[in-house]
């Protein structure tokens, strides 16, 4: 045996025991982790009805506009408000174009196009957020919070809704994926830019989630030097460059300077006898209702990420799963600090949380690692270290299986029931209707997939229904000044932001060559005047094409959450019940 003090064996480079690679942190690694990310992305891309109809009025109609010169115009795109960006609408606008110039251009494939791009940039920040996850914690956490997102229904609707909430969860990921990876330095400057990129190209109120790594920065300041603390606030200071451009191009668009994410808080948060109250109010348990359903189990362990992690130091203080008390709480906090947030606003949407999904995700994954560190324990003096490991792994596996079968139940189900208005639109493309045709919408209105389903210059109006707020208008044809999108800048008329009925959106029956409605045959009860059952008016209109859509008020709870398949086997009470979504044309 050498003595103690002997030197190291020299190992020479070249020697072959020399050059065995070290084992990876990754358990998959990223390039093969973008491909998992990006499928589920795809899956969401080809399949995923428009659950808001925010999507198609504000986002899709305004993109048609900038790209076929019409299409529909809600009252934020008036200039009198001006409420929303024209850049984020560009963006978008481009990567659709792109697709005109690709052979056999077609605007339902420029619709699939924005979406695909879409996958692409969610899977690249859901990439380098678990990048950095597995670097900043470790790999197993990370593959945990990948599993997570990939399986969740809430995935399956967020990662390309052309929402800027679904945005601002992208830039969202790259901020906090910026802020948790300190290898080379902090990146303070990328951290804060994705940030605000989120708040002033997304939404304005997603930029809160960068606060407890913001507060994380600020501790870290206070006890380093002077130097360091001058150079933080520098690079706190760089995150405000942001706003720049968006506010160039909404000076393009709108033809004066607009402060859009200033607009969006004042009418949110400052007006009084208006605001986001008007378009309905919901209870405090509507978020909880909703994360259950679409991340069941996940939602569950990411509320108990931070009272499990507090009992893990309590009871083994010297368990070093996570190296950092401080750093597990900066993770822990923005899934909870959104959560509070929303939850005490009354008006509340789905797709409010999108922004706070990757950290729900990364709760989660803290959650159910805490767990298998404590009952992977093979200590026998223990209650668990008694239980075999494959007994274990069994219950483990089951979980996590059943939470999985959850979620493709709850996305198959929501695709069977409510894709229809994605595929109603098919015939126009063949040799239905003519070109300029007016193509109606009734009482389900708010179903309209957007302008890029209506080839041919064919125009989308309204008929009235029982509806009694504000429909959109739509965006004028004019070409004056530059001739460049007039629409986007010149007076407008019939608009309000008290969400106030006008009736000049209106058309009457007679100018509609086509029309879409939905039938629900298993509904007795009186059909109101303004919403007659257009499909049974076979006098007047020829069924072009039909699609199944479920019949939501009369179907059983559990078959409108999950997909219950139609078999013989299943008690008729959990049958779904079905309508149809039928596009109509007049008879000639």
């Amino acid at each position: 045996m050498p003595p103690a003090h002997a030197s190291p064996e020299f190992v020479h480079p070249e020697a072959s025991h020399a050059r065995k690679k070290l084992p990876s942190v990754y358990v998959i690694k990223p390039i093969r982790a973008f491909g998992y990310f990006l499928a589920a992305a795809l899956v969401s891309a080809f399949f995923a009805p428009i659950q808001d109809c925010d999507e198609t009025f504000n986002y899709w109609e305004p993109t048609h506009y900038l790209s076929h010169g019409y299409g529909l115009q809600t009252w934020e795109y008036s200039p009198d408000y001006a409420i929303r960006s024209w850049l984020y609408i560009a963006l978008h606008a481009v990567v659709g174009n792109f697709r005109r110039i690709l052979p056999h251009p077609d605007k339902v494939a420029e619709f699939y196009s924005v979406r695909i791009g879409l996958a692409f940039v969610c899977a690249f920040c859901q990439t380098l957020m678990y990048q950095s996850v597995t670097l900043a914690i470790n790999g197993r956490i990370g593959f945990i919070f990948l599993i997570a997102l990939i399986t969740s229904p809430g995935n399956f609707h967020a990662s390309t809704a052309y929402l800027p909430s679904s945005f601002a969860m992208y830039m969202c990921m790259l901020g906090a994926a910026a802020f948790m990876n300190w290898r080379g330095g902090l990146k303070t400057t990328q951290g804060i830019t994705w940030f605000a990129v989120a708040g002033v190209l997304g939404w304005p109120f997603a930029s809160a989630l960068c606060a407890p790594f913001v507060l994380e920065e600020i501790v870290l300041m206070a006890f380093g030097d002077s130097n360091a603390l001058f150079e933080s606030f520098i690079r706190l200071g760089k995150g405000v460059i942001a706003g720049i451009g968006d506010a160039l191009v909404n000076l393009f668009f709108y033809k004066k300077l607009v402060i859009v994410p200033w607009n969006i808080v004042k009418y949110n948060i400052f007006s009084t006898d208006r605001g986001p109250d008007l378009y309905g109010t919901e209870p405090w348990t509507f978020y909880f209702k909703n994360l259950l359903l679409n991340f069941n189990i996940w939602f569950i362990l990411a509320m108990l990420a931070l009272p499990l992690f507090v009992l893990s130091k309590v009871v083994a203080p010297s368990n070093q799963g996570i190296s950092s008390g401080l750093r597990t709480i900066v993770f822990t906090a923005p899934f909870y600090m959104w959560l509070a947030i929303f939850t005490s606003q009354p008006h509340k949407e789905e797709r409010f949380l999108y922004p706070a999904y990757p950290f729900l995700a990364l709760n989660a994954s803290l959650s159910l690692h805490i767990m298998l560190t404590a009952i992977g324990s093979s200590d026998r003096t223990t209650l668990v270290g008694k239980i075999p490991a494959r007994l274990k792994v069994l219950a483990v596996g089951s979980v996590l299986g059943l939470s999985t079968l959850l979620s493709a139940g709850r996305a198959l189900g929501q695709y069977s029931g409510f894709s229809a208005p994605l595929k109603v639109y098919d015939p126009l493309r063949q040799d239905v209707g003519r070109n300029g045709d007016l193509v109606c919408l009734g009482k389900e209105w708010y179903r309209f997939p957007s302008s890029y389903f209506l080839p041919r210059d064919m125009h989308a109006k309204f008929v009235r229904s029982e509806f009694r707020g504000l429909l959109p208008g739509e965006f004028s044809e004019a070409r004056t000044g530059f001739g460049f999108w007039s629409g986007t800048w010149l007076p407008t008329s019939g608009f309000n932001d008290r969400n106030e009925e006008d009736l000049t959106k209106y058309v009457e029956l007679p100018m509609c060559s086509l029309l879409v409605d939905t039938q629900y045959p298993e509904r007795t009860e009186p059909l109101p005047p303004n919403e007659p059952d257009y499909i049974a008016d076979v006098d007047t209109w020829d069924i072009v094409r039909c699609e199944p859509f479920l019949d939501a008020a009369n179907t059983h709870i559990l078959s409108r959450i999950l997909w219950i398949p139609d078999l013989a086997v299943v008690p008729d009470k959990y049958m779904r019940k079905w309508g149809r979504h039928c596009l109509l044309e007049r008879k000639k």
